[in-house]
Parts: C-alpha cells; sequence; structure tokens
C-alpha cells in the first residue's frame, strides 16, 4: 500500500498529530513504529460487531455536534440488542447540496463503510464543507443483515436489487432458473453439494465465467430461498431509506451518494462502480469528478456485471428533480470463487443447517472473512481510499451551480 495518503492524513488530524509528538521526529528509523501507530488509530474506528459499530458511530457522531436520526427496525440482533437505521447530518440544515456516505446496504459489507464513516466523524471533515453544503452518514441501510454477518434482509433479500418497480411486470432471470437448483443444494458436505459443483463446472464451462456470473448475479424474482433475490415487494429496508431521503434530500439541487461495499475485485482496491448509462449526463458528471477509475458494469470494465435495482437506481428514480451524482465503492477480499462459495454457504445455512452448530460457526466465519478484510492494512487502504472519494464528491458538489 502506498505510503504517501497515510502520511498526509496523519499530518492533518487531532488524532494522529497526538500520536506525532508521542513518537518524535518522523525519521528512518522510527518511520515503522509511526506508521503502527497511525494504523492503530484507524483500527479504532473498525469494529468486531453490529454493536460496536453502531456505539461507535453515535458516540463520533455526538462528539462532532451532529443531528442525529435513528429508523429503528422491527426485529432484534442476534444478541437480543436493538437495530436501526441511523442518520448524522452536519451543515446547513437547508443546504442546498448534501453529500450522502452510507453503510451496510449488503449487511455484513458494512463494517468496512462503517469504520469510514467514524473515521469521518472522528477526523472532522465535515469543518472542510464550502458554504452551502451539508454532509449525510447513513448508517446501516441494513441493520439486520449486518447484525447477523448476513449480507441480505431479513427476508433473504438483496438490497441492492430491491429498487425496481413492482408495479410493473418484474424483470426476468432465464440464467438463474437455470443454474438455481445447483446454487441451493440440499446438503452442503454430501452427494447433492457435489453433484451441485459438478453441474456448476459443466455450465461455466459450457456458457463461460462471466456467463455464470452475470446470470447469478443479475438479480431474480422468483426463487425466494435463491441468491440474489430480489424480493416481490419493497423491503423495510428501502421503504425506510426512501423515508429518509424524502424528509432530508428531496428539496435540495445537488445530491451526491456514496454507497460502500466489499466483496469484488483486488483486495482492499477501492473500485468506482456507476451504474449510469455510459456517456449519459450522469455518468459524465460521475467521470468529471473522479476521473477515468471510474467503471460502468454495461462497459464491461467493472468487476461487477450488470445488475438490477441498486440504490443509486433508486435514488435516482426518487429524486428525480434533484441532480443526483451516485457511486459504489466497492473494496475487494477475496478471490471472487471464494466469495459465491462463501454466499451459497451461507444461503444454505440459513434454509437448512444449524447456526450454532460447529459447521455453522465455520461458515459464519466464512461469510465474515469473504466482506470484512479485518487486518490494519486493509483498514488503512479503506479509509484512504474512501477519504479520497468523499473529498472529491465534496469538491464536485462544491463546484456545482446554485439555485440561490
Amino acid at each position: 500500500m502506498p505510503k504517501s495518503g497515510v502520511w498526509n492524513f496523519a499530518a492533518g488530524t487531532k488524532r494522529t498529530r497526538r500520536l506525532l509528538s508521542k513518537a518524535g521526529p518522523v525519521n528512518s528509523g522510527s518511520a515503522s513504529i509511526f506508521e503502527k501507530m497511525v494504523f492503530m488509530a484507524i483500527d479504532d474506528w473498525f469494529s468486531a460487531s453490529y454493536g460496536e459499530a453502531r456505539a461507535k458511530f453515535l458516540a463520533a457522531a455526538k462528539t462532532a455536534g451532529a443531528s442525529v436520526q435513528s429508523y429503528p427496525h422491527p426485529l432484534k440482533g442476534p444478541d437480543g440488542g436493538d437495530l436501526a437505521m441511523d442518520m448524522a447530518y452536519l451543515g446547513p440544515q437547508d443546504a442546498e447540496r448534501v453529500a450522502v456516505v452510507s453503510s451496510a446496504t449488503h449487511g455484513v459489507e458494512g463494517f468496512c463503510g462503517s469504520g469510514c464513516q467514524v473515521g469521518f466523524l472522528e477526523t472532522n471533515i465535515h469543518d472542510e464543507l464550502p458554504d452551502n453544503l451539508a454532509i449525510m452518514y447513513v448508517h446501516a441501510h441494513n441493520p439486520h443483515g449486518f447484525a447477523h454477518e448476513r449480507r441480505v434482509t431479513e427476508d433473504n433479500v438483496d438490497l441492492n436489487r430491491n429498487f425496481v418497480d413492482f408495479d410493473a411486470p418484474l424483470p426476468g432471470n432465464p440464467g438463474y432458473d437455470e443454474v438455481h437448483a445447483m446454487m441451493v443444494p440440499l446438503d452442503w458436505d454430501g452427494p447433492a453439494r457435489q453433484a451441485a459443483e459438478a453441474g456448476i463446472e459443466t455450465y461455466i464451462a459450457t456458457n463461460g465465467l462471466p456467463a455464470f456470473q452475470a446470470a447469478v448475479t443479475l438479480g431474480q424474482h422468483g426463487h425466494p430461498d435463491g441468491l440474489f433475490y430480489a424480493g416481490q415487494a419493497p423491503t423495510w429496508s428501502r421503504r425506510t431509506i426512501e423515508a429518509l431521503a424524502a424528509e432530508h434530500l428531496m428539496t435540495r439541487s445537488h445530491v451526491a451518494l456514496i454507497d460502500f461495499h466489499t466483496g469484488l475485485g483486488p483486495r482492499g482496491y477501492g473500485e468506482l462502480i456507476s451504474v449510469d448509462v455510459p456517456g449519459g449526463a450522469e455518468h459524465l458528471r460521475t467521470v468529471a469528478w473522479y476521473g477515468d477509475e471510474v467503471r460502468t458494469p454495461a462497459s464491461g470494465d467493472s468487476a461487477s456485471a450488470v445488475v438490477n435495482g441498486t440504490i443509486e437506481n433508486g435514488y435516482h428514480d426518487l429524486l428525480h428533480a434533484t441532480e443526483s451524482t451516485t457511486i459504489a465503492l466497492e473494496f475487494g477480499t477475496l478471490p471472487v470463487e471464494q466469495i459465491v462459495e462463501a454466499l451459497r454457504a451461507d444461503n444454505w445455512l440459513y434454509l437448512h443447517g444449524d447456526v450454532n452448530s460447529v459447521m455453522g460457526q465455520g461458515i459464519k466465519q466464512q461469510i465474515r472473512a469473504a466482506f470484512y478484510g479485518e487486518d490494519s492494512e486493509w483498514n488503512a487502504q479503506i479509509w484512504e481510499r474512501g477519504l479520497d472519494i468523499l473529498r472529491k464528491s465534496i469538491s464536485g458538489l462544491g463546484a456545482s451551480g446554485s439555485r440561490r
């Protein structure tokens, strides 16, 4: 990982300035010790559980002086604790332009985005905001999945496939229909699993790995027990996001969204994914803000296949009178084959297994590792990239025209 960004960050925050004073002059003899101290500061923002992450977020928001609003979830966490989607707002209440930073759209992926949100609050990034611009942190779009360390919502829905028009005919996915039985075998350590693996190998040999990825991850509405299930109606998380956006964002002239994700691409690298039409106004604005690193699944240059019903689509549809610039920031963890295996195992576990069994606990460790790097180097890479993208979002919004 390049050290320059870490050192630049270190020189610019109160916490690490205190570390500098304790570490003494930075030179070739003390740099490695100092760097470890900086990593420790970053690690403090990341958490080991949803409950810890929520507590850190709310405490950091209070210290920063943010306006906080919580949207309680009707269910509980595995420890019996409360669940909620929490919002922290900093800046003028009537700001025309708002940067939105969100986490845990995919539940267990929330460790990444939550760590950055806590860091942004603790290092007072809001002090960098230009006039007439505010920042909103939305912690845990999918608190149930975050708490239970699952990618899906409480009803097995992939929230990032759920933003479709349920009043219209739902899109089909014949590719997934073909592979569904292979994705959800009746056992995970017996003949059904072996037969499923053989079927998947045959499918990939015949159609290619990209076709398999597209079939599996596009989103599907026909198999409630399957993977990447998009649902038959808006989920609690979608309804709550829409209520939050209607209350706080509908009257703004410009809104930028950074939605944190994990599980695709090289470990520790944050790919900028735009779901906008390549060459369209929204896509061109995104490229102008973030540069030529922006990838679009429709162009075939992204680690993500084309998917339906993303939260970015949802923001564009809901804020139709507002100029919205949306990006998914996707950080790599493990090779894609291991990610898919972990998702299949977790799906099987909640259909047929016992979470508290030895096998169940092993699968829970597997799904956590698939979406949470959970080491100091990975955390620092996520922080450095996330900070850079947030600052580019603030800069892009600051350059947007005003209606006043």
